[in-house]
């Protein structure tokens, strides 16, 4: 089953304690770093959308650290660029999750078949995915590696008598 995970990104900056105090352009790029983490982790298709519904211009899409980032064209919201994200790619055998605290577009995206994610859910499972990280980092460092580890049986041999020069 693929999954994809669509992000409505000013939404999710808001709900983070430590992300809203902070400059736009890095609460926008500390997201985007931990969503790319993410993607690696779940394996699911992760897009960032981002309003710019006021900034005169066409739509903007780029890739940043293996995510794809939207920024919305003038006159749109995030909310109606992430409604025609879901009904341009929703097909069955795939699951799109929609990740914003918006109720309003949390029922639109819903009604399209699209699952919802709140944005205090998502901040939860980037947390949870960085401390498991982070856990099996400190469980590798304690762990001894030694050169004949792995090896069985008559190669274990041959070098053993290698090293004692027999």
């Amino acid at each position: 089953m693929e999954e994809w995970l669509i992000v409505d990104g000013y939404n999710v900056i808001g709900a983070h304690t430590d992300w809203s105090a902070l400059p736009l352009e890095e609460a926008r790029r500390q997201l985007a770093s931990l969503l790319s983490e993410y993607k690696a982790v779940t394996g699911r298709k992760v897009m960032l959308v981002f309003d710019a519904h006021r900034s005169p211009g066409a739509e903007n899409r780029e890739m940043a650290s293996g995510i794809t980032v939207w920024f919305t064209r003038e006159h749109e919201t995030a909310d109606q660029l992430i409604e025609r994200l879901v009904r341009q790619h929703k097909k069955p055998g795939r699951h799109i999750y929609v990740a914003t605290s918006d109720y309003l577009e949390q029922r639109m995206v819903f009604g399209q078949g699209a699952y919802r994610l709140s944005a205090r859910e998502l901040i939860r499972d980037l947390s949870t995915m960085k401390g498991n990280i982070a856990q099996r980092i400190r469980e590798a460092e304690r762990e001894r590696y030694t050169l004949g580890q792995g090896l069985k049986g008559e190669l274990l041999e041959a070098l053993e008598k290698w090293r004692r020069k027999k």
